[in-house]
């Protein structure tokens, strides 16, 4: 018996047209709106007698003897990779310097590890928690990447407005009005960056029982500690009750003027810290050694000098906040940080518009409010990390614009 030939049939797989590289990208990131503080800088590149009131860095360098340990240990060959937690020697150091500064006590073996500064520690914090879905409350304003970082991990960032009369402290009944079923996770960025804010221990024990009520973990961005002025910075994680469910983020960027380093650590319950620390072992595998070797030398030598820039800081933040005031500018007196949040109302114009004519007009850079979210149009940041004689001249520059806005 002959078989009939078979026939072979070809599928075509129909493919949509891609008119642009873009159109290779996720949705997520097409989604994600370009950084508002960066381009600012961009504008900045290239013009000549600008100051910058714009940038979150200290003026300060690096102090000598720290960099030094970094450059000894490159000369005795120290540049393998380190355990994927960081050198057990620098661990220690923090558990050490947190119990001594702010009351807390971490197992540095279990519940501390070393990361690509702060930032890297909030991103894994956020991957480690969140399923498609999950809304993650962000007091607004606030540094900018929580929101994009959490929409990015496939949660849903849900904003909670802070106020000026509040000193922009965070309310629990602003807090408890904005949770949800979906709710999972709040994050808190105090000593506030952009605002200047703090909270006190007062201050947190109605956000701890909210967070209580209904079962929130929390990620506390805790890099300005060590900038407050009048008053010890209180840690969330040293709430009764709310160290287990605290994700602490800090770092060296601010406090020891160590931001090109990238040196940042997280501490945490164990089961959530071993959760991030997967993801940091395929992503990163470890921070750099020298960097580790900096930061142990920073943290058992150089907190005079730290306390040295804060008191520094502290004199120009005096400064500034009188200067908009005497210039007609309301700016509620910032107790962290380095930042300067005055309100730019009574010019009549938009933060935005605002920033950019002051740019073109004045030669002053400063980041308009409304890239902070939620209660941020209608200020600007104002960082004072920079010389009291460039500071002197930036409010000048500004007092002849806001004169010349309101003359018409």
């Amino acid at each position: 018996m002959i078989k009939d030939k078979e026939q072979t049939t070809t599928t075509t797989i129909s493919r949509p047209v891609r008119r642009s590289m873009s159109d290779y990208l996720s949705h997520g990131v097409r989604s994600i709106k370009p950084s508002g503080i960066r381009k600012f800088f961009d504008l900045v590149q290239g013009r000549k007698d600008v100051i910058t009131l714009g940038v979150g860095e200290p003026d300060f360098v690096t102090p000598w003897h720290v960099r030094e340990a970094a450059v000894y240990s490159l000369e005795k060959g120290k540049t393998q990779y380190t355990s994927n937690a960081g050198m057990p020697e620098l661990r220690e150091a923090i558990a050490a310097y947190l119990a001594n500064r702010f009351g807390l006590n971490y197992d540095p073996a279990r519940e501390i590890f070393v990361t690509i500064g702060g930032s890297e520690a909030i991103d894994l914090a956020l991957r480690a928690l969140i399923n498609p879905g999950d809304e993650i409350l962000v007091p607004e304003p606030c540094y900018i990447s929580y929101s994009p970082i959490t929409s990015l991990s496939g949660g849903v960032p849900v904003g909670v407005e802070t106020f000026p009369e509040d000193s922009f402290k965070l309310r629990a009944d602003k807090l408890e009005a904005a949770i949800t079923p979906r709710t999972k996770a709040l994050i808190l960025c105090y000593p506030s960056n952009p605002t200047g804010g703090i909270m006190t221990y007062e201050d947190w024990l109605p956000i701890a029982r909210i967070v209580e009520k209904y079962d929130l973990i929390v990620i506390a961005d805790e890099i300005y500690a060590e900038l407050t002025y009048g008053a010890r910075h209180v840690s969330f994680a040293s709430i009764p009750g709310m160290k287990d469910r605290t994700i602490l983020v800090s770092g060296f960027s601010k406090a020891f003027a160590m931001t090109g380093w990238r040196m940042g650590y997280v501490c945490g319950h164990p089961e959530l810290i071993g959760a991030m620390l997967k993801i940091h072992q395929y992503t990163v595998m470890c921070a750099p050694i020298m960097g580790q070797i900096a930061a142990i030398e920073a943290l058992t030598n150089g907190l005079e000098e730290m306390e040295r820039m804060v008191e520094s800081y502290n004199q120009r933040r005096r400064l500034v906040v009188k200067g908009f005031r005497e210039i007609g500018l309301e700016c509620h007196e910032p107790q962290g940080a380095f930042y300067a949040f005055p309100s730019i109302r009574s010019t009549g114009l938009d933060s935005e518009t605002f920033a950019e004519r002051l740019l073109m007009e004045a030669r002053v850079a400063v980041v308009p409010g409304n890239v902070f979210g939620l209660g941020g149009e209608g200020h600007v940041r104002c960082s004072y990390a920079t010389s009291v004689s460039q500071l002197n001249e930036a409010i000048e520059r500004i007092g002849r614009f806001v004169d010349k806005l309101k003359r018409g």
